[in-house]
């Protein structure tokens, strides 16, 4: 019995590629495409929290939700991929949005999740990273 479940279930790798693939596309499509479609508009009403300019703080955040997201489907520099991710989320939800409830922000705090996850993990087997690592 153990053998046939063995080759039901997916190696963790393959979990791996998936949480990567669909949380950098879910994170490009909703937050960094509507920006680059939509830059001239996002630059006038971006919120800047930290005083950086809003100019600056567009381009950080398309940074982080649109190269990043891309390096992290791909399995490249993932984990140093998912930090200005994770930056983005915890200062908009911290300082842009601090009047949100726990449920009111659970689609950032699901995205803090995903992306923490894959900062602790790594990107697993099915990535840039890892065949970079082998020819090592």
């Amino acid at each position: 019995m153990k053998k046939l479940y063995a080759h039901l279930v997916p190696a963790p790798d393959w979990g791996l590629l998936y949480l990567r693939l669909t949380a950098a596309l879910l994170l490009f499509y909703v937050h960094g495409l509507p920006k680059l479609q939509h830059f001239d508009n996002e630059l006038q009403h971006i919120d800047d929290p930290l005083g950086l300019g809003r100019g600056l703080t567009l381009g950080l955040a398309l940074f982080a939700e649109v190269v990043c997201p891309i390096g992290i489907a791909l399995g490249l520099l993932t984990r140093l991929a998912t930090l200005p991710v994770l930056v983005l989320l915890i200062v908009s939800i911290l300082l842009v949005h601090p009047d949100w409830t726990v449920a009111d922000g659970q689609f950032a705090w699901l995205l803090v999740i995903i992306f923490g996850t894959l900062a602790l993990t790594g990107p697993g087997r099915y990535s840039l990273d890892a065949r970079l690592a082998a020819k090592v």
